[in-house]
């Protein structure tokens, strides 16, 4: 099969041919139409991640069907339609055993530790899927757990978001924020939007956004849209660039999810500032199977519906991930895997 490997930082992934990958054990094998590709597949092409293992197989979003199925898989079978995790948990420490799999200590995420989705063939552990339901798109399932799972965490596990609440989203014209306004307002939220991209307000408000305010100015901006008290939740997929603004903007015992950072920035935090308005910066990681599985609930009901870009194929990697840099992408951008058998 082809496959796009990473074998120097800061260079792209080329295509070169791979062996199929074989399942044994707890293992299954899932072929994929898609995969996504995610902000964080960049960061680890700049080697932000020190602990990835070169050479490898970038990517981390997986859906498909079962091929094969190691000799101690007990729950699924050839033919299953799966949902994938980011990362492969251990499944005995504490946080698996409590249904908190994504603080797992031993977990691999895939695309750093093992290879990863930039394949037509992934291997995974039956822990570490999801089974599909009837009724859901593969562009729906493939983003179920970086994009959609992972924003149902941080609103709801995390952030505690109650219905009635307004949430501002940071770069929400991006693979993740689009789809942060839609689950957002599932919730029951009212959601103000944040851009830098003027051309995406429109497709914003479609997607359900009460008000889409400008990301260099966003703070004002919001508190006018909120009668001047600030927003109850941010969910932050933009990091250092927006994260003051962001804090700015939230009201009295306001909450910071923060799930994404773009430039790998640190940042200051005005102490006083926070203690005396109680805020609370919350980090948020991935997402877990219940989530996953919540996550295609939604989009089995219509509730959420996948923002797509564009697909491009193994070839045109570096064309997505200079589109993506530069903020010329509105949604998910996808690899069309159906030609690299």
């Amino acid at each position: 099969m082809k496959a796009a490997v990473l074998r120097e930082f800061n260079v792209m992934p080329a295509v070169e041919d791979r062996e199929m990958p074989d399942a044994k054990g707890e293992e299954i094998v899932i072929r994929q139409t898609y995969t996504g590709i995610c902000y964080r597949d960049i960061l680890t092409l700049h080697g932000k991640f020190p602990r990835t293992n070169l050479p490898l197989v970038p990517g981390h979003e997986v859906s498909g069907r079962i091929v094969s199925v190691g000799e101690q898989v007990k729950e699924l079978r050839e033919g299953d339609r799966v949902s994938g995790l980011i990362y492969l948990p251990c499944g005995k420490c504490k946080f698996c055993l409590g249904g908190r799999e994504n603080l797992c200590r031993n977990k691999r995420t895939l695309g750093e530790a093992v290879d990863g989705s930039y394949a037509p063939c992934v291997r995974m552990n039956e822990r570490s899927v999801v089974r599909v339901p009837p009724g859901v798109d593969e562009s729906s399932a493939v983003i179920a757990a970086c994009v959609t799972g992972m924003i149902i965490q941080a609103l709801r596990n995390r952030a505690r978001l109650a219905e009635g609440e307004t949430v501002l989203v940071t770069g929400a014209g991006g693979g993740v924020g689009a789809h942060a306004v839609q689950v957002a307002r599932a919730l029951g939220a009212r959601v103000i939007a944040a851009t830098s991209s003027r051309w995406k307000e429109e497709k914003l408000h479609d997607l359900g956004a009460d008000a889409v305010v400008p990301s260099g100015n966003l703070s004002k901006q919001a508190k006018e849209e909120t009668g001047g008290e600030g927003v109850d939740v941010v969910i932050e997929t933009v990091g250092g660039p927006t994260f003051r603004e962001s804090l700015k903007a939230l009201n009295f015992g306001g909450r910071l999810a923060l799930i994404g950072n773009v430039d790998a920035s640190s940042v200051d935090l005005p102490l006083g500032y926070m203690i005396l308005k109680g805020l609370e910066v919350i980090g948020s990681v991935s997402s877990t199977r219940a989530d996953v599985a919540e996550a295609l609930e939604l989009s089995r009901r219509g509730m959420v519906k996948p923002v797509i870009d564009r697909s491009v194929t193994l070839e045109q990697l570096g064309e997505a991930y200079s589109a993506m840099e530069g903020r010329s992408t509105f949604g998910r951008v996808l690899i069309d895997l159906a030609g690299a058998e």
